[in-house]
């Protein structure tokens, strides 16, 4: 009897063991997130700034944002003729797009890695690494709804100041990601998520809320979840050597 029970415990454990990873294995496809990135370069001994990564940078950043507005303005050239039902739906495909995969349009390496996060040093209450893909993908539903509806009522208008500072937000929030999951820059990473992802993320809810009420109040747990996710970015330069807040150089990668 006990053999049996520990049996049907095991064989629970092992099913539910394989359900987890499904799920996981699904929110990362969705999300694009991967585990592993061998190309992550250490700081190179010194300290030496790496201003051209700062230059670098700004420029992928005003490339993306470029090429996101670019897309406004040509989406709404095209699809003035469409009928409503495609219209709408090419609205909600686009939101989508840029809700969950607005690195496209950046010249920057975004990976969705977990390569910085599994090998840094973290605090106590930091969320496990399938919390993020999990959340995003829960931010980016609402992101899409409320950029829909400022959409409608702003006549369907693509080129509008609100949709406009989004655009903005996620480019931030993509370089901050090449910042800090791809390059592990801890110390740039402080100063960046701050000022870039959570400000701009203000922005955008108070742009929203003006436009329409919900549209804003849909918005409030992305600014509560860039909150803490900056808390967390800040813990963890504190127990990990507290790199100066200027991107460093980096090793040269090894031949062979």
């Amino acid at each position: 009897m006990i053999d049996s029970n520990g049996s049907n415990l095991a064989a629970i454990m092992a099913e539910k063991t394989n359900l987890f990873g499904k799920v996981e294995s699904m929110v990362n496809a969705i999300m694009g997130v991967r585990l592993d990135d061998a190309t992550q370069l250490p700081a190179a001994e010194g300290r030496q700034a790496d201003w051209s990564a700062l230059g670098r940078y700004v420029v992928g950043t005003l490339a993306q944002i470029g090429l996101m507005i670019i897309s406004l303005w040509g989406l709404q050239q095209l699809t003035q003729a469409w009928s409503e039902t495609v219209k709408v739906g090419a609205a909600i495909a686009f939101f989508i797009v840029l809700a969950i995969r607005s690195r496209l349009f950046s010249p920057l390496n975004n990976a969705r890695t977990r390569t910085t996060y599994s090998n840094v040093k973290r605090p106590g209450w930091a969320p496990p690494p399938l919390a993020f893909p999990i959340v995003w993908m829960s931010i980016g539903v609402l992101r899409v709804v409320s950029s829909y509806l400022v959409w409608q009522a702003l006549g369907q208008t693509y080129l509008t100041w609100p949709l406009a500072i989004f655009i903005i937000h996620l480019a931030l929030g993509d370089t901050w990601n090449t910042v800090f999951t791809v390059e592990g820059r801890l110390g740039l990473a402080v100063p960046v998520v701050i000022l870039g992802p959570l400000v701009s993320s203000v922005v955008v809810t108070v742009s929203y809320w003006q436009v329409v009420p919900l549209a804003g109040q849909l918005l409030l747990p992305m600014v509560i979840w860039l909150a803490v996710a900056s808390a967390l970015v800040i813990s963890i330069w504190q127990l990990n050597d507290r790199e100066p807040w200027y991107p460093l150089m980096l090793d040269e990668p090894s031949q062979g």
